[in-house]
């Protein structure tokens, strides 16, 4: 990866020109300078010589009025998945990035590259090609701290090499489960049994001839396709439809899918059953939003890729045991075949990108139990229950990290702060979205009438052109209804374009504290508010001179991106169970006060 691609390049641009400017900024190359109509390449000696030149040349260093762009020359058909990152914040938590990361596909492994540079650089191995390019495309030029993010491709025959795992790289960073079989670079996909079932409902007339005489036909169809095939025949006794859960490779899922179809359409032939028989898929409720796509793009491009009609249940069948929405497919069995694969394909995306971003940051918030959450279908490592028709409510078999006395989770209240313009989208039609969240969340979400102005607690006034009307959203529950609630928020906003395509969502969040506790939040000289905003990115602020309120409570303002948020407020909490802890009397054994004089002893703080 020593050859350069340099882009940008004036017509009056001359070799002598660029090698007088490597001279200037003593980077040495091992070859002349190739220059084209606006660009040019070069070699250099070594990679860490070729990474100097582009930190130091590329959108810094101007050319007869132009701005040199320096990256690694990378031909079009040895651009692999796996992709260099450079100029990354470095204070920034690598956890944070590591879940941005995720967003556009499976991360195979991240690992830090040693630079001479004030900034990170990574290299990241996606699971295929696609998603490399759609991370290519979204994060170069995208701002993090004010650092503009410099990504390009890594070629193919350094991308199929083999990576040691990470023994002292920075923290967080940690290969996506075991390694996977065969060559990334080359688009191989491991022969893995799906972590995400197909699952489809069925006419419950055909279910007889789908399993055969003594099971014959349905150990067929799992014999030659490879599949573990459930059909839940007891399950909600009399329905018109019963649900099958196929579990195997994508490809043996979509085998024993059009199999079942085939069998289907000869059953309906034989017993002169007229009516169409659509392909009916479930998927989790947390998938569908991304399978519609923005505006409904992604399922309009399935339906005309595969030349069928696809329609969703809506939103207002879903119940708290049933969280599936059914995705109705019609066509021919062929074009059925190739939207199940294409839908499958989006669902099982939105899942690895949820576990894996999901999965990190459970172990990296404190009083955050996955199980809880309820966020994933069943059947999966650490996951919630069986999600499907008359199934257990989701958390039924997880707990929280905090209870009250009673054994019932402690809730929690934050006031959130988000557009004025964008209540409509958070309350929905006839309060259907708000209703539906807060359903979801497992907590009271309310809109305050009043709008506010939030300026950033530095700034004397606002940034001009900058729109402060805000309104606040006042969420109550325990500590996973919250998370799930304001990831909700959060993303409503990205999607419903209130932020920039290649902006972060911040939003400003307010805790209230005892007033007594004020201090243990900010720390002796302001050590642990300093400490929070170093371990969690989130601006964290105890306005002074606060006056307490009827409860003896002040506020706390957390500013940030959501996990950075999620984890500012969870580590304030933490804080808060300390001094409540402290606060209380060890009892005694015969259940005495203490001796008179003598107040009651401080337990230990426990060490988490």
């Amino acid at each position: 990866m020593n050859k350069l691609y340099i882009g940008n390049v004036s017509e009056e641009a001359s070799a002598e020109d660029l090698e007088t400017i490597f001279e200037q900024w003593k980077i040495p190359h091992s070859g002349p300078f190739l220059v084209k109509t606006g660009y040019a390449f070069v070699d250099c000696p070594d990679e860490k010589i070729a990474m100097k030149a582009i930190d130091i040349l590329s959108g810094k260093v101007d050319l007869h009025g132009k701005l040199l762009e320096v990256e690694h020359s990378v031909p079009k058909r040895q651009r692999s998945c796996k992709l260099q990152i450079r100029n990354i914040p470095p204070h920034m938590q690598w956890e944070v990035l590591d879940g941005m990361l995720a967003q556009y596909g499976t991360v195979e492994n991240c690992e830090q590259v040693n630079t001479d540079t004030d900034t990170a650089v990574v290299n990241v191995r996606y699971g295929a090609k696609d998603q490399a390019r759609q991370a290519m495309e979204k994060l170069n030029g995208f701002l993090m701290e004010n650092f503009a993010l410099k990504v390009s491709y890594i070629p193919d025959e350094m991308a199929t090499a083999d990576i040691p795992p990470l023994g002292g790289g920075r923290r967080g960073f940690v290969p996506r489960g075991p390694p996977r079989s065969g060559s990334p670079g080359l688009g191989a996909r491991p022969k893995l049994q799906s972590e995400v079932p197909l699952r489809i409902l069925v006419p419950t007339q055909f279910v007889g001839a789908i399993i055969g005489k003594e099971g014959a036909t349905i150990r067929n169809i799992t014999k030659q396709t490879h599949s573990k095939i459930d059909i839940h025949r007891k399950e909600n006794a009399g329905a018109a439809e019963k649900p099958i859960t196929v579990h195997s490779t994508p490809e043996g899922c979509s085998n024993a899918c059009r199999t079942i179809m085939e069998i289907m359409q000869k059953e309906a032939l034989d017993t002169k059953f007229t009516e169409e028989i659509p392909l009916k898929i479930l998927a989790h409720n947390n998938f569908v939003g991304r399978l519609i796509g923005k505006e409904g793009r992604n399922l309009k491009k399935i339906e005309v890729d595969t030349e069928t009609k696809i329609t969703i249940s809506p939103l207002q069948d879903l119940t708290l045991y049933n969280p599936e929405r059914t995705i109705t497919v019609k066509g021919s069995i062929e074009a059925c075949s190739r939207a199940e694969e294409e839908v499958m394909k989006k669902v099982r995306e939105s899942y690895e990108n949820d576990v894996a971003a999901m999965n990190l940051q459970s172990n990296l918030i404190p009083g955050l139990n996955l199980n809880a959450l309820g966020l994933f279908p069943g059947g999966a490592p650490g996951m919630c229950p069986s999600m499907g028709h008359n199934a257990p409510p989701p958390g039924a078999q997880g707990g929280y990290s905090s209870f009250g006395s009673q054994g019932q989770p402690e809730s929690e209240t934050v006031h959130l702060f988000i557009p004025a313009l964008a209540v409509g989208a958070i309350i929905g039609k006839q309060g259907q979205h708000i209703k539906q969240l807060s359903r979801y969340a497992g907590a009271s979400i309310k809109i305050s009438a009043d709008e506010v102005s939030v300026v950033d607690a530095n700034q004397v006034a606002p940034p001009e052109g900058m729109d402060t009307k805000q309104r606040m959203v006042i969420i109550a529950g325990p500590p996973e209804a919250q998370f799930k609630a304001q990831g909700r928020i959060f993303g409503k906003l990205k999607e419903e374009n209130f932020f920039g395509p290649k902006e972060e969502v911040k939003l400003e969040a307010h805790i209230k504290v005892p007033s007594f506790a004020a201090g243990r939040v900010i720390g002796k000289g302001g050590k642990t508010v300093n400490e929070l905003q170093n371990l969690t990115s989130a601006e964290v602020v105890v306005p002074r001179d606060q006056t307490p309120d009827e409860n003896d409570q002040v506020i706390v303002k957390i500013t940030g991106h959501f996990y950075a948020s999620q984890l500012a407020q969870r580590k304030i909490q933490e804080i808060l169970s300390q001094v409540r802890r402290q606060q209380q009397p060890k009892p005694s054994p015969r259940g005495e006060g203490p001796p008179r004089g003598e107040g009651p002893p401080l337990p230990r703080p426990s060490r988490k």
